[in-house]
């Protein structure tokens, strides 16, 4: 049987005396356009969503409903975005981790525990931290963190798509796809796409080539 997320995590950290501990994960860092975004969440012990899964394993819809209840249950939750400019300056790891800090540090009241998605802590966490490889597929808190985080990115990515047509990101949300990369090749980049990203990089030098 598929494993699928518990609250067991969060629970031994309640047995230590540790009340408010959000989960924590990212979505977009492989995508060659638009924000990576970070959410945090706390939730509460006695209305935990039925079915909260890594957001990756659901139908859209079933995201879009979740994320309605984990906001409308949660005791704490915050959703960051952090865009392409502060992305090609830091590099996309960096900028992964500096969405994750923001988005525990939105927290009101504060969490006193974050279990982070990942096999690495941002080094700059404003409270003692777990890493848990795969936590989005076996920890409730950080499951709950990926579906609000995917959920608010893709919505992202739909409404950019309506502004610059052709790339398919309403269907790709900016990952490097067939059909985005060759409309990416046909169409050039837009001020949404990641310069320090190769095949984005890689278009511009030669346009530059061309032109110059």
């Amino acid at each position: 049987m598929a494993q699928v997320p518990d609250f067991s995590m969060e629970t031994a950290l309640f047995a230590r005396g540790i009340a408010r501990v959000a989960g924590v994960d990212e979505v977009g860092r492989g995508p060659l356009c638009g924000p990576v975004t970070a959410a945090a969440v706390v939730l509460d012990p006695t209305r935990l969503p039925a079915g909260l899964n890594d957001s990756k394993k659901l139908t859209p819809a079933r995201r879009a409903a979740l994320a309605v209840e984990i906001r409308e249950t949660a005791m704490a939750q915050a959703v960051v975005h952090v865009g392409v400019e502060e992305i090609d300056r830091l590099n996309i790891l960096r900028a992964s981790h500096v969405a994750m800090c923001r988005a525990l540090d939105a927290l009101l009241p504060q969490a006193e525990h974050a279990l982070v998605d990942g096999n690495r802590l941002p080094a700059d966490l404003s409270c003692p931290g777990t890493a848990v490889i795969k936590g989005d597929g076996c920890v409730m808190s950080i499951a709950a963190a990926s579906i609000l985080a995917k959920v608010a990115r893709d919505a992202i990515m739909v409404d950019l798509a309506q502004q610059h047509p052709g790339y398919g990101w309403e269907r790709n949300a900016g990952y490097p796809t067939q059909d985005h990369l060759e409309a990416l090749r046909n169409l050039g980049a837009t001020p949404h796409h990641r310069r320090s990203f190769r095949p984005v990089h890689n278009i511009l030098y030669q346009d530059k080539t061309i032109t110059s």
